[in-house]
C-alpha cells in the first residue's frame, strides 16, 4: 500500500519526484541571489548606470515594487507584505502539486517556478522591491524597442511555465483528441 496525503499528513509535501523539484528550486534561488548580490555589491551596477553588453543587451538596475511586468506596483509596506504573502501561498501550492506529480518534467518545471518565486521573494524581504537588471532592446535610427527589465528568477519562472505548457499541450501526457 502506498502512502497518500490521506494516510500521511506529510504526503502533501513529499512525492516520488519532490526531491528533483526542490533541488531545481534551490539551485535557481541560489543562482538568482548570487547574480543579484554580485551585480549589486561587487560590480556596483547601481552606480554605473546602463552597461552595454552587446548590441541588443544591456545591464541596467531597476527596482520592481510590483509583480511581473511591473504590474500592481506597491509603495507601502502593506502592499509589499501582501505580495510576499501571495508568493508564499503560491510556493506552498506549487509544492503540493510537486508532491503529487510522478513526472520528472513537471517536477523540473515546478522547481523552476518555485525557485524563481523564492529568489524574488528574498529580494522583497531584503530590499522592499525586486532587483531587475537584464534589458533586451532593438534600436535603429528610426525605431526603438525596449523589452521589460527582468532577472534570472523571472527567466526561470517563464521557462517553468513554458515547460508546463509544452507538457500539457504537446508532451506525452497531453490530452489527445479521440
Amino acid at each position: 500500500m502506498t502512502e497518500t496525503a490521506t494516510t500521511n499528513p506529510t504526503g502533501y509535501f513529499r512525492g516520488p519526484v519532490t526531491g528533483v523539484g526542490l533541488a531545481v528550486a534551490a539551485v535557481v534561488g541560489l543562482l538568482d541571489q548570487a547574480s543579484k548580490l554580485w551585480l549589486l555589491f561587487v560590480y556596483e551596477l547601481g552606480s554605473r548606470g546602463p552597461v552595454a553588453v552587446g548590441p541588443y543587451f544591456d545591464l541596467v538596475l531597476t527596482w520592481n515594487t510590483g509583480i511581473s511586468y511591473g504590474l500592481l506596483q506597491q509603495d507601502g509596506p502593506f502592499g509589499q507584505w501582501a505580495l510576499l504573502t501571495l508568493k508564499v501561498v503560491a510556493v506552498a501550492l506549487l509544492w503540493i502539486w510537486l508532491a503529487r506529480t510522478p513526472s520528472r518534467l513537471t517536477a523540473l518545471a515546478l522547481g523552476l517556478i518555485m525557485g524563481g518565486a523564492i529568489g524574488n521573494a528574498v529580494d522583497r524581504v531584503a530590499y522592499g522591491a525586486v532587483a531587475d537588471f537584464v534589458l533586451f532592446h532593438i534600436r535603429t535610427p528610426t525605431w526603438n524597442f525596449n523589452w521589460y527589465v527582468f532577472n534570472l528568477a523571472d527567466v526561470a519562472i517563464v521557462a517553468g511555465v513554458a515547460v508546463l505548457l509544452y507538457e500539457s499541450l504537446i508532451g506525452e501526457r497531453a490530452a489527445k483528441a479521440p
